[in-house]
């Protein structure tokens, strides 16, 4: 669930939402700026950027494309609004210095059709496609199968247009409820973590009584927060007929929790850098990675590209990336130099590995084999900032504690790769990672990249 604060327009509905309101604000200021057309086609095309960029940033910061935010009509409204008036008032600047100081662009007339016609899509088209699509849905265990697991799958089925329920996990003794569902029981509550570890889930609903099950609800709620995996409990297990608790809790009546802070506004800032950085990042460096593919398929029979399995926020996999710095059969001679591993813990690092070939030893030495990566950062499946992604057999191995490191998207740098990178121990990793976690903020991201280019560029503890 949590995993949507940092996107910008999560789903179908979201992105055919942003796509529409992008055109229309491209649309109206043609219409509200005839005469920006008539003398510059230039201007027209710089203002229209900007106003792109400024709808972007202000709907990223009020969240108006997250299902996330539970808001009311006129909370909805009221955000289009914000946008509106940021974009508005950024589109005016620019018309009045590019014009020098003779704006031609009507600023009351864009705004107000901007604003009656994106809230008139809104109800009137939104609404209805998200009834019929709803996308990728977010994956819930319920530990459960009583008459509370029983009615939280009903109601996740029938009102819930982000998730799904995949399977439930049973509490000892409790008598099922959920025996005419088709979702499997995956085995009891105990085995919780077992459970987490096979499968990637988003979020885990804890339906159970604390009359009568308290230490097993318990017991998984440590669990979730060891792993550092979201999960909600019942906020009452009492059923009322007209009393309603205040504030509400949500639609689900259950109390959700996070085992970091949540900032939803910052990872929605997060993921609109992401985004613009990486595209921008793919464009400039377009001349490079054509330049490395070349020297890698000229010198070495195999792809240019590397693609590995991943693992990435909850246990997700992905395929990462890489311009390809071993040999094509790396992978499966990798078994003949375990005895040379360098690194403690399950991951596999060696300084002088025989595997690599003439290319790949530069581009490894400065980095440059991570920059495909950034077709994954634009795609979501990591970010710029982040613990670095692991392999499966790596998570596997991984203690209970090192698990919660799967609690954020994965990214390209972070605390390892400015603290020495292969020159410190596994658990050392681990610590710096969960750290990251615990204390994330747009500052630190900010503070990590300037720390990270002297190091990619000196090629510091790298190998």
């Amino acid at each position: 669930m949590y995993d949507r604060f940092d996107r910008i327009a999560p789903g179908l509905t979201a992105k055919i939402n942003l796509l529409i309101d992008v055109v229309l604000v491209l649309a109206l200021l043609a219409v509200a700026s005839p005469a920006i057309r008539q003398v510059s086609g230039l201007a027209y095309a710089v203002i229209g950027t900007l106003a792109v960029m400024a709808w972007l940033l202000s709907a990223t910061v009020v969240r108006l494309y997250s299902p996330c935010t539970p808001r009311t009509r006129m909370d909805s409204l009221a955000m289009g609004t914000l946008a509106v008036i940021a974009t508005s008032g950024v589109v005016f600047v620019a018309d009045w210095a590019l014009r020098a100081g003779a704006p031609s662009f009507d600023v009351l007339a864009f705004g107000l059709m901007l604003l009656g016609l994106e809230n008139l899509i809104r109800i009137l088209l939104i609404g209805s496609v998200e009834l019929r699509f709803r996308g990728s849905l977010d994956r819930v265990l319920v530990v459960g199968t009583g008459p509370i697991a029983a009615a939280t799958a009903k109601h996740l089925a029938e009102r819930s247009r982000r998730q799904a329920v995949i399977g439930f996990l049973d509490f000892l003794g409790e008598p099922t409820s959920v025996s005419d569902s088709r979702l499997p029981v995956f085995g009891k509550a105990t085995s919780l973590l077992e459970v987490l570890k096979r499968q990637s889930f988003d979020e885990v609903y804890v339906a159970g009584r604390l009359t009568t099950q308290s230490d097993e609800m318990q017991a998984a709620v440590r669990t979730c927060e060891e792993v550092g995996m979201p999960f909600a409990v019942p906020l009452h297990n009492l059923e009322y007929q007209r009393a309603v608790p205040f504030p509400s809790p949500g639609p689900d009546d259950y109390v959700h929790y996070l085992t970091a802070r949540s900032k939803p506004t910052q990872h929605a800032v997060k993921r609109l850098i992401d985004i613009t950085a990486s595209a921008g990042a793919l464009f400039v460096l377009s001349p490079l990675f054509v330049a490395v593919a070349l020297a890698i398929k000229l010198t070495t029979p195999g792809p240019a590209l590397f693609r590995q399995r991943r693992v990435g926020l909850h246990g997700a996999n992905f395929n990462m990336l890489k311009f390809r710095s071993m040999v094509a059969n790396a992978e499966a001679l990798q078994l003949q130099l375990l005895l040379q591993n360098e690194q403690a813990g399950p991951v596999f690092k060696m300084k002088n590995d025989p595997r690599m070939t003439t290319v790949g030893r530069f581009i490894r030495k400065y980095s440059i084999d991570e920059l495909p990566q950034l077709i994954n950062i634009l795609r979501g499946d990591m970010t710029i900032v982040g613990p670095r992604p692991a392999l499966p057999g790596e998570v596997e191995k991984y203690s209970t504690w090192q698990r919660r490191r799967l609690s954020m998207r994965p990214g390209l740098t972070c605390y390892w790769q400015v603290s020495g990178r292969n020159q410190i121990s596994f658990d050392e990793w681990m610590q710096l990672d969960l750290r990251y976690i615990d204390n994330w903020s747009l500052a630190i991201d900010a503070r990590l990249i300037l720390q990270t280019l002297p190091v990619v560029l000196g090629g510091d503890g790298a190998s």
